[in-house]
């Protein structure tokens, strides 16, 4: 049974991402943009349009074009829209890293993706630049100042032309890195045609315009904060304040002096502004709307956030995969119970199917949910195996979620098929912990798998067989994991055991270790 938006179909613009957010300025002119939280620096769209055709210029002198690809490393900053959509110009497709990422993990990407390039900043020069070097990339050019490298300013003062590209819808344009339903985090192809169908379909379920002003803390280089926060928020001409990390008081000084009425947060933020005594100490009275994605929203969490900042407080779903929203709350919908997703995106189909029979399931029934629209990837780069696991030959992703409609069509999600744990919003695949803790020589035998903190907060827990005659200690352990992984990869809690539970073709038996939790 296929299930559809109650919103009829937008229109999709047959046009390349630049085109639709720079092609005509008109009254955005110069209207601020994008502010930088911290320091007030601030960017016109006249201005920034500029900067993006200084940028690919230089770009193009440096012999960047249609089919290359550039890595971002950067926190938010208002120049990383300078840098994403000027690579983007210049026909090349943006890379987004993670910004928390090891060396050794930017490495694995920057080759992955096949980078010639790659934008960092100063402040994480240390993981950047071996990272770079271990790829293979030599050309590094800093958005601020560093001796020995180039920086974004030099760039913009190309006086080149800009370059004459013909994008089409179909180019890559981004590849963020998710890790999907499972494994290690893989290259998500995601075409103009992608992200500007989503942008566009996120119309009629956000009320956001001119005079919206959206505090963007959540990263840039998550699909969350690039296209929700970044793109859709140039696209209806509203000024965008960014914030380089979270700080509590930082993001209340900002909210408050800034007076943004949209704040876009992922659970943990709820937690603070429910609970966190600094709140009251801030003039938080502009909110109007606290939007949270990335995992789910504890309904009473939700509701007292709402009484404490009086404000309307909102959730949506959706994956890297789906550019990325594909359900959400729409804005005016104070009926619709914040324990749910929402409903359908426009231009989305929707199914729910047993994932033990494959049939579709109704109403009511819980049921894998499978999403299909313009919004949905091409597939994974280099990786067709994954990409048949994730996306059928009828363009249906199975999400790796399980999830419920009712008879409104609100959907809500219940379970997941998928093992990926999600702490703070971000992927953690299992897997690749497991593959780490084994290289150590005092570990026989590990699995990891997703447990709840006393904030109710999912975090890695390590299952670990260690060796005859080791010391190892669970500090040793996880000292050992974090040494090598960003922060939101770390092992928190650590359980040693006799044996790892398997099935009889060695997989592991996650479920078994679970249910240790809960006996």
């Amino acid at each position: 049974m296929v299930f559809r938006s109650p919103f009829p179909d937008v229109v999709v613009p047959d046009v390349s991402l630049h085109e639709l957010l720079f092609a005509d300025l008109g009254d955005r002119a110069d209207r601020v943009a994008l502010v930088d939280g911290t320091s007030g620096a601030s960017l016109t769209y006249r201005q920034l349009a500029g900067a993006v055709d200084r940028l690919a210029a230089a770009l193009a002198e440096r012999g960047i074009g249609k089919g290359d690809v550039v890595g971002i490393l950067s926190p938010n900053t208002p120049y990383y829209a300078v840098v994403f959509h000027g690579i983007l110009r210049a026909g090349a497709t943006a890379t987004t890293i993670n910004a928390l990422y090891t060396a050794d993990e930017v490495a694995h990407q920057l080759a992955d993706a096949g980078a010639k390039m790659l934008f960092t900043v100063s402040v994480l020069l240390p993981n950047a630049a071996p990272g770079a070097e271990k790829a293979g990339v030599t050309d590094v050019v800093v958005l601020d100042q560093a001796e020995g490298y180039p920086s974004l300013a030099e760039l913009l003062a190309s006086t080149g032309p800009v370059p004459e590209v013909s994008v089409d819808p179909e180019d890559l344009a981004v590849l963020p890195y998710s890790s999907g339903t499972t494994g290690k985090a893989k290259g998500v192809m995601l075409t103009h045609r992608n992200l500007v169908a989503n942008i566009v379909q996120c119309g009629p379920l956000l009320e956001v315009g001119a005079e919206t002003r959206i505090l963007a803390v959540l990263p840039f280089f998550h699909i969350y904060g690039m296209q929700v926060l970044m793109n859709n928020g140039l696209y209806v001409g509203a000024t965008v304040v960014t914030m380089p990390k979270f700080d509590l008081a930082e993001f209340l000084r900002v909210i408050q002096d800034h007076r943004t009425n949209r704040v876009y947060i992922a659970p943990p933020v709820a937690v603070a502004l429910a609970k966190h005594p600094l709140v009251d100490q801030y003039d938080l009275s502009a909110i109007d709307t606290i939007f949270s994605g990335a995992a789910p929203l504890d309904v009473d969490l939700a509701a007292a956030v709402s009484k404490r900042l009086g404000c309307r407080v909102s959730q949506g779903y959706g994956m890297t995969e789906m550019s990325p929203v594909s359900h959400a709350i729409p804005d005016g919908r104070d009926d619709i119970p914040v324990g749910t997703v929402g409903v359908i995106a426009p231009n989305m189909e929707c199914r729910f199917v047993d994932p033990a029979t494959g049939e579709d399931v109704g109403v009511g029934e819980r049921g894998e949910l499978w999403c299909r629209g313009p919004n949905v990837m091409k597939g994974y780069l280099n990786n067709p195996d994954a990409t048949a696991a994730t996306l059928d030959d009828e363009g249906w992703l199975h999400t790796g979620d399980v999830a419920v409609i009712d008879e409104n069509g609100l959907v809500s999600i219940v379970d997941r098929v998928k093992e990926l744990i999600k702490y703070k919003g971000y992927q953690v695949p299992p897997a690749e912990l497991e593959a780490l803790l084994l290289t150590h020589e005092e570990i026989a035998d590990a699995a990891v798998v997703g447990v709840r903190d006393d904030e109710g907060e999912e975090v890695p827990k390590a299952f670990v067989v260690l060796q005859p005659g080791a010391s190892l200690d669970g500090a040793g352990v996880m000292e050992f994991v974090a040494a090598q992984v960003a922060p939101h990869k770390k092992v928190r809690v650590v359980e040693f055991i006799e044996a790892i539970p398997k099935s009889a073709s060695g997989k592991i038996l996650r479920k078994d270790l679970r249910a240790r939790e809960v006996g």
